[in-house]
């Protein structure tokens, strides 16, 4: 989308040279976290991987944590984290 519209000069995408001036305003925010580039620039494919992985483990009823690698773990208690924190935010508005 950055892309499509032109964008991703002015949102200091990560993936562009390192010419790119940084003007040192934030192009992203949550809560005390600030970044001068767009953070969708750093997606891996692995990342990726995870979150895919994580929707299926929640899908199955999200149990059997004995059997996942610690870096599955990890990344699924931080994503459940921020599913419960949009869940919230919604029924919010």
């Amino acid at each position: 989308m950055c892309r499509k519209n032109g964008l991703e000069t002015k949102r200091r995408c990560g993936w562009l040279q390192s010419s790119i001036p940084d003007s040192g305003l934030p192009v992203w925010a949550r809560k005390h976290v600030t970044l001068n580039t767009c953070p969708k620039s750093y997606i891996s494919a692995e990342s990726e991987a995870l979150v895919e992985e994580f929707l299926v483990w929640r899908r199955l009823g999200g149990a059997q944590l004995a059997a996942l690698s610690a870096r599955q773990v990890d990344a699924f208690m931080i994503l459940d984290r921020a599913l419960a924190e949009v869940n919230r935010a919604q029924q919010s508005a």
